[in-house]
């Protein structure tokens, strides 16, 4: 298999190919990423969410249907813990787009989103927030970039730091412990599926910030230090991962097919019955 590993998005990529990608194939692949990069950073003053942050509209993005009618969903199963308008909240505790790191007050996301943000003929907001799409939106750019590459024969390993799609034979992965990176709970085994991971160990700062926030109280969350979920395809795996913090999770997973990992934050595993991983630590 031929390796290609980069940096975008503020991660790192790993695509794993049969043959070596030519420089065209390359060049197709960084556009997907930049135009989903120029549409959905709030870490970008040219996005377009970053021109909408005070109202407006701005024309529809390719994918805001697929992403804002899966996140009614989340927002419905998790009685309003996952929103697409908790960016204000992120930037509130220092996740900002200069990550400046500073954390000021807490501030929930409005609950009514569904009425400020509309995604029918134009990407519209009635009032100023803050649109981020990190419950699910770099699965939905893995599953671009693996599409993007249908046309490369045999194996493919699609691989953005913990959010990956595997095409053809077999993949083991490790599941890293939340609280030592040099351990793994368990190892997944998939093929023709896609896996993803969050873990409050990630975008970490200050004392117990992190990166995934309850919309309803704009703090982080408490009870769940790791989640991993697997799918058809890795927007839905990423967003499962990102509800299965919250209650409700679970269920939103069993009703999409997908199979799942969480540890809690006292160092308890749960799964899903089906799951094809491999744990090492007890499951509760």
């Amino acid at each position: 298999m031929a390796l290609w590993r980069f940096d975008a998005i503020g991660t790192r990529w790993d695509i794993e190919t049969a043959r070596e990608l030519g420089e065209d194939e390359r060049a197709a692949v960084d556009a997907v990423i930049e135009r989903f990069d120029r549409e959905w950073s709030r870490f970008r003053e040219d996005s377009v969410v970053s021109s909408l942050g005070g109202g407006g509209s701005a024309e529809l993005p390719a994918d805001a249907a697929d992403m804002l009618e899966l996140y009614r969903e989340l927002s419905e199963a998790t009685d309003g813990a996952v929103n697409p308008l908790v960016g204000a909240g992120l930037s509130a505790l220092g996740y900002d787009a200069s990550i400046s790191l500073v954390a000021g007050a807490a501030r929930p996301a409005p609950q009514d989103w569904q009425d400020i943000l509309g995604w029918t003929e134009r990407l519209t907001l009635t009032e100023p927030a803050a649109i981020d799409v990190g419950a699910l939106g770099k699965g939905r750019l893995v599953d671009l970039v693996r599409a993007e590459l249908a046309h490369i024969p045999g194996n493919l390993v699609v691989d953005a730091s913990g959010d990956l799609a595997v095409r053809g034979a077999a993949v083991r992965i490790a599941l890293e412990h939340p609280f030592d990176a040099r351990r793994a709970i368990g190892v997944a085994t998939i093929a023709d599926q896609a896996l993803c991971a969050s873990a409050i160990n990630r975008r970490a700062w200050g004392d117990g910030l992190h990166h995934v926030l309850d919309a309803r109280t704009g703090m982080p969350v408490r009870t769940w230090a790791a989640t991993w979920a697997i799918a058809d395809d890795a927007m839905h795996a990423d967003a499962a991962a990102t509800a299965l913090f919250f209650d409700g999770g679970a269920e939103l997973a069993a009703r999409w097919g997908v199979e799942w990992v969480r540890m809690s934050t006292d160092g308890r595993a749960q799964r899903s019955s089906g799951c094809p991983v491999e744990l090492f630590t007890a499951a509760s």
